[in-house]
């Protein structure tokens, strides 16, 4: 996991176990989970009462973002006897080394 840290400041407690990310043990994540054929972004927020929530919603702080790039595929032609191909798709194993963690400066009324 590529991780960012945007600005100065004290960041949210994270750590990586296998697939899943731990926000503060507050938030798991299982990023294998929102891998889908497009890139995924995720927004964390924290809201006055240091409440984590994964959406922006009126006043709150960002935390962090994450982003999961589209899943990719592995594309196998295969020919039949009578002479047609067919091409099958299988997706490749969730890669969490290409993800991405940005951390945002915590703000004073967050965690």
């Amino acid at each position: 996991m590529t991780v960012i840290e945007i600005n100065e400041g004290t960041k949210i407690p994270y750590s990586v176990d296998g697939n899943y990310l731990n926000l503060n043990d507050d938030m798991i994540l299982n990023l294998a989970k929102r891998e889908a054929d497009d890139p995924v972004h995720i927004d964390v927020c924290s809201d006055g009462s240091g409440q984590l929530m994964n959406a922006v919603k009126g006043n709150c702080a960002y935390v962090a973002t994450i982003d999961i790039p589209a899943r990719e595929y592995t594309e196998t032609e295969t020919t039949s006897e009578d002479g047609e191909t067919t091409t099958s798709r299988e997706p490749v194993p969730f890669d969490i080394d290409k993800v991405t963690l940005t951390l945002w400066a915590l703000v004073d009324y967050q965690i």
